[in-house]
């Protein structure tokens, strides 16, 4: 007897050394620095391990069993912390298992509820029954972190008297009282009490997220609000005010959801989710401003330097981002890459009047991809497929290119259009053929690549030609169009079942597909060297390609309005009259609807004076 004592007391003393040892590291190593982390905790998990084989080398004893369960405890919590699910659980059923062949039970059943429910009842009036307990948090942890939250609803009796018992004031779980000497106490890694409060937040939280994603809006947000009063780390109060925020949204009721993710920002101003969805419900309610407002806050708060996860002190290792890894909760509290938030804060300052604001931004967003360029960077990171991701880098450059030319800067659009010509002119191919279903026009990934280099090339010259229609020099402006038209022509439009045919107007496309966009960029090509033509006098040239572009793109407003002015001066005045009244009455907001920046109507060059046209339709009505 007194060998097995004074083994127990090394066992115990070898525990608390390595305890103590973990806690020094991590008040002394670099919190933000993870890969020093994660060493420290191999290091931790393999001294736990090779104690337990030294205890349990041995038949289980009743005056071991507590020494035994509080290292099985310290040994799971590291494999847990290393997201080592299988090897935790496995240990756990083993260990428990050695420890009721003390109590001369039966093995429980392979049912994990079946097993823990035979374990509490065995040992309930036993010295360690407290040690169960604290293996069965452990448990609870591994279910959510595996999103086993079936599980855990099935066994939530259990688990709800589990929280009552360890958060009713029994005294600080974190050591576990050997009968002996105040120097047994055994150490453990983290505080049961304290895991299980973290348990219980997230286990409602994760819940709700759920609900929410299966559109029980109104169960979820009765869970989140629960979930809001309990004591938590303020990210994840946070949380619940921002998913309660999300409930309230899908119910159709975006003020009190903007109250929520108000509420949570106040609790953590680096919600950023909370901000996300702020900035989408402004987009929702057509608040332009606070929308803009919302991306500029986004984005800086994106842009700052991370800050290490703050957990509770004695559960630093089950961290509430291990507890909560659902699919549904991360698409919840998902938002865009600080680059994408950046492009969508350009496109809507230059969209919205503020071309200087959108400038700036889509200049600052070239940079920082250059600067990443050159240094082997990714500019964009992994993003759920719900969540915007940022354009190619080329069509990056042509949405720059067009905010410059909208702020009269037509040199500066003209360097980033030469940019990208150079990058894709040497792999444009000479005439190929697309095919597309007859059902709807969708392509092959390789088809779509090679359709965009094209049409990006065919963009930047087109972008070219308006800078020459602002600056007045017209014979430019019908090089760099005819240009586009010749890229353009390239392409032969082939449907299952006919033969190839170039494409026209009678192709239905739909909005935003390459197609649509091969469209309209032939009409507005046409329409820019009509123009061209027009303020050459070279009329015969200039009906010819005005006709041809509102037969590639109908809703073009330019070109409906030139193709008047054309024919007015040929003398064609009844015609010219119904033209300008079929241009007007296109809905500009929605032919420009799914359509990139650059193939808005260009808005400098020539333009046409519609009183005085309405004064000229005005003659022509007789009195």
């Amino acid at each position: 007897m007194y060998h097995h004592i004074s083994l127990l007391d090394r066992w115990i003393q070898e525990n608390n050394e390595f305890v103590n040892k973990w806690q020094q590291q991590q008040r002394e190593g670099d919190s933000s620095n993870p890969g020093l982390n994660q060493t420290s905790l191999r290091w931790c998990s393999s001294k736990f391990t090779k104690l337990l084989i030294k205890i349990q080398g041995i038949s289980p004893l009743p005056e071991h069993a507590q020494l035994e369960l509080s290292v099985v405890y310290n040994s799971c919590v590291c494999a847990t912390a290393q997201s080592q699910f299988t090897e935790a659980e496995l240990l756990l059923r083993r260990s428990t298992e050695r420890v009721l062949q003390m109590t001369d039970d039966e093995p429980p059943s392979l049912d994990p509820l079946v097993f823990w429910r035979t374990v509490l009842k065995s040992v309930k009036s036993k010295t360690f029954s407290s040690c169960i307990l604290h293996l069965l948090c452990l448990q609870w942890a591994i279910w959510l972190a595996s999103c086993q939250l079936k599980m855990i609803e099935a066994f939530q009796e259990d688990l709800r008297s589990l929280y009552e018992t360890l958060c009713g004031g029994h005294g600080d779980g974190r050591k576990i009282e050997h009968k002996g000497k105040a120097s047994d106490n055994i150490l453990l890694l983290a505080d049961p009490r304290q895991l299980v409060q973290l348990l219980q937040v997230c286990t409602l939280i994760a819940k709700g997220a759920e609900m929410l994603s299966e559109g029980q809006s109104s169960e979820a947000l009765s869970c989140l609000q629960t979930a809001s009063s309990l004591s938590a780390p303020r990210t994840l109060i946070a949380y619940t005010h921002h998913l309660s925020g999300c409930c309230l949204a899908h119910m159709s009721r975006p003020q009190m959801a903007l109250q929520c993710y108000r509420k949570a920002l106040e609790t953590d101003a680096r919600c950023v989710c909370a901000l996300y969805q702020s900035m989408l419900i402004y987009r929702q309610l057509e608040n332009t401003q606070a929308e803009i407002q919302a991306l500029h806050l986004l984005y800086s708060t994106l842009m700052l330097p991370p800050v290490t996860e703050l957990a509770l002190p004695s559960a630093f290792l089950l961290s509430p981002s291990l507890l909560l890894g659902s699919q549904s909760l991360n698409s919840l509290l998902s938002v865009p890459t600080a680059l994408s938030v950046l492009h969508n804060l350009a496109q809507k300052c230059v969209l919205h009047g503020r071309l200087s604001e959108g400038v700036e931004h889509y200049l600052d967003l070239l940079a920082i991809l250059h600067s990443e360029e050159q240094q082997g960077c990714v500019a964009t990171s992994q993003v759920p497929a719900d969540v915007p991701h940022l354009p190619k880098v080329p069509e990056l450059y042509l949405e720059a290119a067009a905010a410059l030319l909208m702020s009269r800067r037509p040199a500066d659009c003209m360097v980033l259009c030469e940019e990208v010509i150079s990058t894709t002119q040497d792999v444009l191919p000479e005439k190929w053929v697309l095919e597309i279903e007859e059902q709807n026009e969708s392509v092959t990934r390789d088809v779509n690549d090679r359709m965009a280099v094209l049409l990006w090339t065919g963009t930047a010259s087109l972008l070219q030609g308006h800078c020459y229609t602002h600056l007045k020099d017209w014979k430019q402006a019908v090089i760099h169009y005819t240009r586009c038209i010749n890229l353009l022509v390239r392409v032969c439009l082939k449907r299952e079942g006919f033969q190839s045919q170039m494409t026209s107007s009678d192709a239905v496309v739909k909005k935003g597909t390459r197609l649509c966009i091969l469209q309209k960029l032939k009409g507005l090509s046409l329409a820019g060297r009509g123009i061209s033509f027009t303020q050459t006098d070279q009329l015969k040239e200039a009906l010819r390609d005005l006709q041809l572009s509102l037969q590639a793109s109908p809703e073009g407003v330019g070109a409906g309005l030139w193709l008047g002015e054309v024919l007015w001066r040929l003398g064609r005045t009844q015609e010219a009259a119904a033209c300008w009244e079929k241009a007007w009455s296109v809905n500009k907001q929605s032919s420009a609807e799914g359509l990139p920046l650059y193939l808005q109507e260009p808005q400098s060059g020539p333009l046409l004076d519609s009183v005085e046209l309405q004064h000229r339709i005005q003659e022509l009505t007789p009195t």
